[in-house]
């Protein structure tokens, strides 16, 4: 029974490696715009594979997304600047066919080697983004006062004299959205040393990304995911969690040299000062460019435009939301929020928070950090929906095997 055909065999270390990938976002090729590694592997797996592929049935979700898409590039046509209009459409192309791709590697194979495969490429995301860090803190010699000036240097970027993972990423707050599914993933599934080293790991550089509204939305899911747990259950974790994590600052305060605490601490004080890092002024000007153009906004990826001509500043909404209605109207902001709402249902209706709390959790996380970043298309989010469409496809087959558990497939195997 342990033994798998070539073809499953193939198939497991094409998820794997699909996600491993997909972590590996800021080493793209730039022609214009990023051509990252997934996006190269899956149309090398689509071109080679083409008799394999097929085409499944759309959830509810996957409709009303591509409605939004096909809104969304609809208002290019109405913007001052066509040529960044006509760059996110490029992309979105791009990216919903990976999408399909995706869904058609996923598909063929069992729903507990996708788990799986999240636990490792998990593993190695955070162990390389950590040992990143630690190379970066020793390049500059432990030194963090840049005078405003940003610097990165492998793992590390120092932002405001803060000394901020990013890992393999370029964006500290990035890193945090992106973590969140293995975060969530090792929080349901903390049986076996691998995961609970996996979710120490997770904890432990999220807290070092200094990622504010990040850090809130890792304790809500936390707390969350008490409340649809038994919460005495869940004590021996937490406490587990709260030495472990105690154990890594003490590491980092009398190896490292940096008191962790206390950066935490002004780092969350320095909110009053700066506004959430200028967000707050960012979000008046995307409020007021929709005012200005209710109906169709300003035009697909035109925010960035606009804020640079006006203010000097070229810089995103750090708002999804807000970016969605500035740049689309309403007619946008229907589609989108109808699409967020889909997904919420479809949760909701197949009892996912019961059967995969890993993929509830997911969304939610990454539902509540779209109000602090600028996603209207990213590889992660595409991943988790990809995998849920999976496994609601499955349900729907009636061919998924809900109580099949991971223990029970490493003792098969």
């Amino acid at each position: 029974m342990g033994l798998q055909k070539p073809t499953d065999l193939r198939r497991n270390w094409t998820v794997f490696f699909l996600f491993l990938l997909i972590t590996l976002a800021n080493y793209g090729v730039h022609i214009g715009f990023s051509l990252k590694p997934y996006m190269i592997f899956s149309l090398l797996y689509f071109v080679i594979m083409i008799s394999q592929f097929r085409f499944y049935h759309l959830q509810l979700y996957e409709v009303a997304m591509l409605a939004f898409y096909l809104i969304y590039s609809f208002t290019g046509a109405f913007s001052l600047y066509p040529a960044s209009s006509i760059r996110i459409m490029a992309g979105a192309l791009i990216y919903l066919s990976c999408y399909l791709v995706m869904k058609s590697i996923l598909e063929g194979v069992h729903q507990s080697i996708i788990d799986k495969s999240i636990g490792y490429v998990g593993l190695i995301f955070n162990t390389a983004s950590l040992l990143l860090y630690v190379i970066g803190l020793k390049s500059v010699g432990y030194f963090f006062d840049t005078e405003g000036i940003r610097i990165s240097q492998f793992g590390l970027m120092i932002d405001r004299n803060y000394p901020r993972l990013i890992g393999l990423l370029q964006d500290p707050n990035f890193f945090v959205f992106y973590n969140t599914v293995f975060f969530a993933y090792y929080l349901c599934n903390s049986k076996g040393w691998l995961n609970k080293a996996g979710l120490i790991l997770c904890i432990t550089t999220n807290i070092l990304t200094f990622s504010r509204g990040g850090l809130l939305v890792m304790m809500a899911l936390f707390v969350l995911y008490g409340l649809i747990n038994h919460p005495f259950k869940q004590l021996k974790m937490t406490m587990g969690v709260i030495l472990s994590v105690s154990f890594a600052c003490y590491i980092a305060i009398v190896y490292l040299r940096f008191d962790l605490l206390s950066i935490l601490e002004s780092r969350m004080n320095d909110f009053t000062n700066d506004g959430g890092s200028g967000r707050i002024e960012l979000w008046g000007r995307a409020w007021e460019y929709f005012t200005t153009h209710k109906v169709v906004g300003i035009g697909a990826f035109n925010f960035a435009e606009y804020n640079s001509f006006e203010y000097g500043d070229n810089l995103s909404v750090h708002n999804t939301f807000l970016d969605v209605l500035s740049e689309s109207g309403l007619l946008g902001i229907f589609f989108y929020l109808l699409f967020l709402f889909l997904v919420v249902y479809q949760l909701y209706q197949y009892k996912i928070y019961k059967h995969k709390p890993y993929l509830f959790l997911t969304v939610i996380g990454m539902v509540l950090q779209m109000g602090f970043l600028s996603v209207i298309i990213n590889d992660i989010f595409f991943m988790v929906l990809a995998i849920l469409s999976t496994y609601l496809n499955r349900c729907k087959s009636g061919t998924q095997e809900s109580t099949f558990s991971m223990t029970t497939v490493q003792k098969v195997s």
